[in-house]
């Protein structure tokens, strides 16, 4: 029985290291503990009995750094989130529920804010919002 394991653990672990998406080396961990498990008893109930249980542990243990790891990579970076905390000036009023435009590394963008924004304000910018950014007003203590 010890060959079907083997089998089982290589087959298993081609098809994860083709995927890399983490769908099979939980199983594949358990079919090698059976694996192992086989040269101590003959009874195939407790080979299957150890690789469920191994498969469960493993899928348990590692779910939390599987889930940091997804949550890690959601962000996709460009070049525009360079803007993001950077100071802009107002070239258009910006009043609330009213696009106004901020100029930025040159650049002139349409932009909305939660107050009034007159022309030559300076703003930060809060976040990206398709092609319009979020500004707030800067801080007075900084000169």
């Amino acid at each position: 029985m010890s060959v079907y394991w083997i089998v089982l653990f290589l087959v298993l672990l081609f098809i994860e290291l083709a995927t890399v998406n983490l769908v099979s080396i939980w199983f594949a961990i358990g079919a090698a503990v059976a694996f192992i498990t086989s040269f101590f008893t003959d009874y195939i109930l407790i080979q299957l009995l150890v690789f469920i249980v191994v498969s469960i542990i493993a899928l348990l243990i590692t779910l939390p750094l599987v889930k940091n790891l997804k949550q890690k990579n959601n962000h996709i970076p460009t070049n525009l989130d360079r803007v993001i905390g950077k100071q802009a000036e107002v070239i258009k009023e910006i009043k609330p529920n009213h696009y106004g435009e901020v100029q930025i590394f040159g650049t002139t963008w349409i932009a909305i804010g939660n107050g009034v924004f007159k022309v030559g304000d300076k703003v930060i910018v809060d976040k990206i919002d398709g092609v319009k950014l979020i500004v707030k007003k800067e801080k007075e203590d900084k000169k």
